[in-house]
């Protein structure tokens, strides 16, 4: 995207929270998703919705509440190593 930023469905897929975008899509498209960006939250409900660095993100992962900032976009999905650096993890409940 011309802004730096990236769709939510394809930023947790590259992040590897997702095995399939598809998958993503259908989480955030439920609501299961919530945004922060810039103090203000709020539940995403459309898997285009850019996300840029510096967002925080919540959302239930692996049986747990996952709350991470965005430190980068990325350009592909890559290994996990690569992913990792991604996003930093805030606090898990």
């Amino acid at each position: 995207m011309a802004d730096g930023g990236c769709r939510a469905d394809v930023w947790l897929w590259r992040a590897r929270f997702f095995r399939t975008r598809a998958l993503a899509a259908r989480v955030v498209g439920s609501g299961g998703v919530r945004l922060t960006r810039a103090g203000v939250q709020e539940r995403i409900t459309k898997p285009a919705k850019t996300l840029r660095e510096g967002d925080e993100l919540i959302f239930a992962f692996a049986g747990r509440l996952r709350v991470i900032r965005i430190e980068a976009v990325g350009n592909r999905r890559g290994p996990a190593i690569e992913a990792r650096c991604l996003y930093t993890a805030l606090e898990d409940s």
